[in-house]
């Protein structure tokens, strides 16, 4: 995290910079469009393998500054998630995950070009901020565990009885009954949001050979709060609140695709 919050505040700072009145390198053709549309997925430090996605719609004010307006959607990971296979079915499972947290985040902000590339072609660097609620929306993590009764010598004397549940530290204590996870959307009748909110600073480095299409890769620095801790995951003798945090940083790049009018 410590690592983050130094790239975080030092990419802001470049940001912030780039927002001051400054001798940008500019193409002396101004843009002929004035709206843009984007979307594009999104890979970054709180996530799996690929984060999640977003669109995006950017208004031109002038030849250098715009607003935009966008809604991501992510998934965000507990930092001690591991994933466990049970040596006896083969089960693969989170040991200790009590929720899925995807992640809405509408946001609205300000782009300014820092270097301009020539009408059709060569690379444009952006840099942007912007800020807005987050939904965290909690799922439920179900897992199949393993009633089926039992001898002394751990062979079964009863019908199997292997059962759907949502994980709970409790009532699952022995880690070689959980027989494998169930479907990532097995409790989705037990939804639950969480209203945070969140702030971003990134640059984008744009490359387009025509001007009514769009292609790019957006990096930078993300930080979310909540009013209290999101609750992901769970275990005997530590107290929730220990466990989970309220404040998220990350490291995100997202790479997107898009039209211009």
């Amino acid at each position: 995290m410590r690592t983050s919050l130094l790239f975080g505040f030092a990419l802001l700072a470049a940001i912030c910079g780039s927002f001051a009145p400054a001798q940008a390198q500019q193409a002396t053709e101004a843009p002929t469009y004035r709206k843009e549309f984007a979307y594009g997925i999104n890979f970054n430090t709180n996530g799996g393998l690929i984060g999640g996605g977003m669109i995006r719609s950017t208004h031109l004010l002038t030849a250098d500054m715009s607003r935009f307006w966008m809604v991501e959607v992510v998934e965000v990971k507990h930092p001690k998630e591991q994933r466990v296979q049970n040596p006896y079915t083969g089960g693969v499972y989170v040991f200790g995950k009590t929720n899925s947290a995807f992640v809405l985040r509408p946001s609205v902000g300000a782009q300014k070009v820092i270097f301009r590339k020539a009408p059709d072609s060569g690379v444009q660097i952006n840099g942007l901020v912007g800020a807005g609620p987050s939904v965290a929306l909690l799922l439920p993590y179900y897992i199949y565990y393993d009633y089926t009764k039992r001898d002394a010598q751990n062979r079964p004397i009863s019908q199997e009885d292997i059962r759907a549940e949502p994980y709970s530290p409790e009532r699952h204590r022995n880690e070689v009954f959980i027989y494998d996870h169930a479907p990532l959307f097995s409790g989705i009748n037990d939804l639950k949001p969480q209203v945070g909110a969140h702030v971003r600073g990134a640059l984008t480095f744009e490359y387009g050979r025509y001007r009514d299409a769009i292609a790019g890769v957006e990096t930078g620095f993300l930080f979310e709060a909540y009013p209290k801790p999101v609750l992901l995951m769970r275990a005997l003798g530590t107290p929730d609140d220990q466990l989970n945090n309220r404040y998220f940083t990350s490291v995100y790049l997202t790479i997107y695709i898009g039209s211009r009018s």
